[in-house]
């Protein structure tokens, strides 16, 4: 009976942690859109993540929705070293998937989740002073890899010549017997 007591509480706790093993993380979620879309997958960023921690934090302690908040984003995003990158922001939602919703409707936040050539993502949010509002970021980010020189001429080494002047009609100065007013005579 004890077995069968186990068993049934066993039971009953993976039906109710199901759903939450069963939820995708944030990046599938987005990568889930991106693929209906046409574009490819994204993965989890360690120094995207940062990015966005630190402005989900800084717009939460100034209570403040912008992206500005820190900074500009082309600074914020140079460590991450990418060849193009976006930002999403948001604050209402305790939930991803709802925050994730209200960026799919926008076309602006559409744009950015939908980001051409994108591999990368990093997602945070942190909560206000009195813990009641949500502020969610997201940075996407791709083209990590170095551009191809499109010539064969940027691809070839730099070489330096010294040549000598051709000789002029006129005569060296060591050549001069007598020279007045710079002319050799």
């Amino acid at each position: 009976m004890t077995r069968r007591a186990i068993g049934r509480v066993t039971a009953g706790f993976l039906l109710l942690a199901a759903p939450a093993m069963a939820a995708e993380s944030p990046a599938e979620l987005i990568s889930s859109f991106r693929l209906k879309h046409g574009e490819v997958r994204v993965v989890r960023d360690a120094t995207l993540d940062r990015i966005a921690l630190e402005q989900a934090r800084a717009m939460a302690a100034k209570d403040n929705l912008s992206h500005e908040v820190l900074g500009s984003f082309t600074g914020r995003i140079a460590p991450a070293r990418a060849g193009r990158a976006a930002e999403n922001i948001a604050y209402g939602f305790e939930s991803f998937e709802k925050t994730l919703g209200l960026w799919i409707d926008s076309s602006g936040h559409r744009k950015n989740l939908l980001l051409h050539n994108a591999s990368r993502v990093g997602i945070a949010s942190a909560k206000d002073a009195s813990g009641k509002r949500t502020y969610w970021a997201m940075v996407i980010a791709g083209d990590y890899e170095p551009k191809s020189h499109k010539g064969k001429r940027d691809m070839e080494p730099l070489v330096a010549v010294k040549r000598e002047a051709a000789p002029s009609g006129r005569p060296k100065s060591t050549d001069c017997h007598i020279k007045v007013l710079s002319l050799c005579i």
